[in-house]
């Protein structure tokens, strides 16, 4: 098998700008020199059809934005990662941990300051025949009152495994409590207790050991969310929130994720931190989307060109070693940085950028300034707002597009 030819994989639901603009950096890179010979990538996206288990995919990689709903694909998933060694950017196996809870509990086991969590049993039973002989038999009686007392108001009811704000609730009071509780139906909830007075909410976007820390403004529309701020966080407090949003991922071999953490005085609280198919529409990210494109252009190549191997197993213990030892906060979040640097292989991702990879900034600028590049911006906007905004949001995202290049560039 020709080991220089590598095709990377699309899989993809309804998104449309970042696949775009993948493909066009991946056609302009071209060839890529590593290892004493030459390499060509291309991708293609994947379609969704029956498949024999003991097919031979034809992908070395795979970015996937879909499996986190649609089950066929993860099915796929999960043969190419166990039988065939692709490559893939999130593992298949810990999307149950996108559910919230798990990644809650993985969290507080390693000493995060994650507010205090509980899980409620749902409002109204499940469909299933089994369920009245159960609950008769073995659901305790609880008084939620009693729980929030524990937890103290305000806090937020959410549910486990929630997403992009679904069903999230903030409760300052027992009425508001029992309304959100009434409403939620079968849905499994937390509630959380609230930070309160935050100074910063800190949404981070990770691609394998790349991380883009943004100042996120959650009441804001969509589009004024990710505000264009630098140093908004101390150098500790910034390096803090890169170490938590590294570990997490390495912990669940996630390479693709965002995080959601509020600092306090200085001290960073994780809130939400299993997002393993973030948004990075430009529409979303503006500023930060050649950023984002990049990041995810340089370690795709990284990965298919270096050989990378996939690492399924989690090495949870070695976590769990530091997490109850009698190291101080610091300290442990000082071993995790380790482990996770030694995960995605950090001082050789960023050598391999330096050296093969040294004209992708360049070539990005380049592109960005580009009509091709004008023309995926313009139809994005149409797409996704109406007639009467698209001037509007054109101007918008062109002058924060524009801010970009100037001060990645100097000009």
């Amino acid at each position: 098998m020709d080991r220089t030819e590598h095709l990377l994989g699309l899989l993809l639901g309804t998104e449309e700008d970042w696949p775009r603009a993948f493909e066009e950096l991946l056609r302009r890179l071209g060839p890529v020199r590593a290892g004493g010979g030459e390499h060509t990538l291309r991708a293609e996206r994947i379609t969704i059809e029956p498949f024999d288990l003991r097919a031979k995919p034809r992908y070395d990689l795979v970015i996937d934005r879909l499996a986190y709903w649609y089950y066929v694909p993860r099915e796929w998933l999960k043969k190419i990662a166990l039988m065939d060694d692709v490559y893939l950017l999130n593992s298949p196996f810990t999307f149950q941990s996108m559910e919230k809870h798990a990644a809650y509990c993985a969290m507080i086991r390693l000493g995060l300051k994650v507010p205090d969590t509980w899980l409620v049993p749902y409002k109204n039973p499940v469909d299933n025949a089994r369920y009245a002989y159960t609950a008769e038999r073995y659901n305790q009686p609880f008084d939620l009152d009693e729980i929030a007392g524990r937890i103290g108001y305000p806090m937020y009811m959410k549910p486990y495994d929630g997403g992009a704000w679904r069903g999230v609730s903030r409760v300052k009071d027992p009425r508001t409590l029992h309304r959100a509780y009434d409403e939620s139906g079968e849905m499994l909830m937390h509630l959380q207790a609230s930070v309160e007075g935050y100074d910063v909410f800190a949404r981070s976007l990770t691609i394998g050991p790349d991380s883009m820390v943004m100042k996120f403004q959650p009441d804001e529309p969509m589009h004024h969310r990710y505000a264009v701020a630098h140093g908004f966080l101390s150098p500790e407090v910034g390096d803090e929130v890169l170490t938590i949003s590294r570990l997490i991922n390495a912990f669940f071999r996630w390479e693709f994720n965002s995080c959601e953490s509020l600092v306090v005085d200085g001290s960073v609280h994780p809130i939400d931190y299993a997002n393993a198919c973030p948004d990075i529409s430009i529409t979303s990210l503006h500023y930060y989307f050649p950023w984002a494109i990049s990041s995810l252009l340089k370690w795709s190549v990284f990965c298919a060109v270096s050989g990378r191997t996939p690492r399924l197993d989690l090495d949870t213990h070695n976590y769990f070693a530091v997490a109850d030892s009698e190291r101080t906060y610091d300290e442990k979040l000082a071993e995790y940085r380790k482990l996770a640097d030694d995960y995605f292989e950090t001082e050789r991702y960023h050598e391999f950028c330096a050296t093969t990879l040294s004209h992708v900034d360049d070539l990005v600028r380049d592109w960005v300034v580009s009509p091709a590049f004008d023309e995926l911006l313009v139809s994005t906007v149409r797409s996704t707002y109406p007639v009467s905004e698209h001037d509007r949001f054109v101007a918008h995202f062109r002058g924060l597009l524009r801010l970009w290049v100037e001060e990645n560039t100097g000009t």
